[in-house]
């Protein structure tokens, strides 16, 4: 995963205190946002781009 060197992870807003089950997200990357499980660091990453990830959120919020 060397295009996730520098990701500056961060625990998504959305993910409250559940015992650990969070999504974490980096957006510092240019032309790509990352989100993982924060139980596995190690893991698997998903990648989007900006506009998609964009899109997605704005899908997601509740109106």
């Amino acid at each position: 995963m060397a295009e996730l060197t520098g990701a500056q992870w961060r625990k998504s807003t959305r993910s409250g205190d559940n015992g650990g089950n969070c999504v974490e997200v980096a957006d510092n990357l240019p032309g790509l946002v990352a989100v993982r499980d924060s139980k596995d660091s190690d893991g698997p990453a998903l990648t989007f781009s900006p506009t998609a990830w964009s899109s997605f959120i704005r899908a997601a919020k509740p109106c």
